[in-house]
């Protein structure tokens, strides 16, 4: 992959830009993250160079000077809603939060229950959280929310929540996921700010849509891609166009929303800081982009990636048609196809030579490796084995693990678990190499090179089942699938 993006300066790029938005409101500032504040893998993709924790480091950069509040939307806890790319409830991704920020000296102040009516299940997350010294507030919904204005700024209204007691001059307000009420919150503690007679002032994290890249960029496409579920729509900002006659990219929700948070500054503040959604925001990624070929082109690989997740997603019952119909608009408006992922075409074709699923890997040097299936692998498990003997100068007539070795774990598989199918998935692959590393130099030098497949391209002519999923996920491939079952059996998992 080539490097487009330069991670250093974004740090130092960005962490400034927010000490500067500190400056500006009298050194009280909350801000809305959103997004994911690390393990965004989305943005390492389309903007290669990119680091996935690089939004935590940035902020372990002001670190002394802020502390983490996170917002749970009460209702969520009660239906255990969960996080779609982590398979947890947004009650746990809360405690694995709070671990995580605070294994890096952050210093976590409090969670926020918003829309809390004393829901059982989130009474009993409070609880939990308070046994673990965790300050926990409650945020009330209110009556035709956001558009009684007259009502939300009020004693009813916002004056109705709890005041959350903060003590940094940066307030980073984070959430599990959309919809847990993260603005709202900050809105609500600049109104009981105000009425203390202190100053302070909100602004936006989001990474995406980049403001100051081309609406029909890549990058901003496959935002839209990211996001067809939720129906985002990159837009210009009119109210920016307006006020400064210069064109910026935001989305359509933000854009939507602004006359009435405008307006809600305005009845708490007095005069609202901002003329624009744009102004609201301090990302700074699109200055750090250094070969826009090479985020253009990962960018594009992006919103294929997304279409296939889409149909598969479709094909499981898990989404409709019209989420991948809009990917795939979006596709034909940038003028890329599925053909454009170099991986698809050999996969394709080992499958037909074979009539059986087969899998393809493109290594970072280009090459691609393809994986077929046989009486003792499965195809995701030998195109692994086969990768890792072209990484690591193998002869492909080695056998990195003895057929004497898989017999028995087949048979364990098969006469005492259950399974109908004997073939070893890639978890079990990669356990019994580790155990022929033992004694086979082979085995040891293909270990080796496990690290060398993390952002390598991934394709298989079936959808694979959970436990290759998140093998080849823990691997750092991006995984493609086709559309379509092994086997027709209306029990899939």
């Amino acid at each position: 992959m080539k490097i487009g993006f330069d991670n250093e300066k974004y740090l130092n790029m960005q962490s400034q830009h927010i000490r500067d938005r500190i400056a500006l409101f009298g050194n009280k500032l909350y801000l809305e993250f959103g997004g994911k504040l690390f393990d965004d893998y989305h943005a390492a993709r389309v903007l290669p160079g990119f680091k996935p924790d690089s939004k935590l480091q940035m902020l372990m950069q002001l670190k002394d000077n802020a502390e983490i509040v996170i917002v749970i939307n009460a209702d969520d806890i009660e239906k255990n809603k969960v996080r779609g790319d982590l398979g947890i409830t947004y009650d746990l991704d809360t405690l694995r939060l709070i671990d995580i920020f605070e294994s890096r000296g952050l210093f976590v102040g409090s969670v926020v229950l918003t829309r809390f009516a004393k829901q059982t299940a989130a009474v009993k997350f409070q609880q939990k959280l308070e046994d673990n010294g965790i300050k926990v507030y409650h945020h009330y919904s209110i009556e035709n929310y956001p558009s009684d204005i007259d009502l939300i700024v009020s004693d009813d209204g916002y004056g109705k929540n709890d005041y959350i007691q903060t003590s940094r001059e940066l307030v980073v307000v984070t959430a599990p996921g959309p919809g847990s009420g993260k603005m709202a919150v900050c809105l609500s503690q600049l109104y009981h700010e105000h009425k203390r007679g202190i100053q302070a002032g909100y602004a936006k994290f989001e990474t995406f849509p980049i403001w100051n890249l081309p609406i029909k960029h890549p990058v901003n496409v496959a935002y839209e891609a990211a996001t067809a579920d939720l129906n985002d729509v990159n837009m210009i900002d009119p109210f920016h166009l307006d006020a400064y006659g210069k064109t910026t990219v935001n989305y359509n929700r933000d854009i939507e929303v602004f006359p009435v948070l405008n307006t809600i500054f305005e009845q708490i503040l007095g005069s609202s800081p901002y003329k624009s959604p744009t102004d609201m925001g301090v990302n700074m990624a699109g200055n750090c982009i250094f070969d826009d070929e090479a985020v253009r082109d990962a960018a594009n690989q992006e919103i294929i990636r997304r279409y296939y997740t889409a149909m598969c997603n479709f094909v499981k019952g898990n989404s409709s048609v019209e989420e991948a119909k809009k990917i795939e608009l979006l596709m034909r408006q940038s003028k890329i196809e599925t053909s454009d992922r170099r991986v698809i075409a050999p996969a394709l074709k080992k499958a037909q030579d074979t009539n059986a699923p087969a899998a393809a890997i493109e290594l970072s040097d280009g090459r691609i490796v393809t994986g077929k299936t046989s009486a003792l692998l499965g195809a995701c498990a030998a195109m692994l084995l086969n990768a890792l003997k072209v990484l690591g100068n193998i002869d492909d007539s080695v056998h990195l693990i003895s057929p004497e070795v898989i017999e028995p774990i087949q048979k364990l598989k098969t006469e005492h678990f259950g399974s109908r199918n004997p073939r070893l998935h890639t978890d079990e692959v990669l356990i019994a190499l580790s155990i022929s590393a033992v004694t086979s130099e082979d085995a040891r030098l293909a270990l080796l090179q496990l690290d060398k497949l993390k952002c390598c391209e991934v394709h298989s002519t079936v959808i694979l089942s959970q436990t290759d999923t998140h093998t080849l996920k823990k691997l750092g491939v991006n995984l493609t699938t086709e559309p379509c079952y092994q086997t027709k059996k209306l029990n899939q998992k």
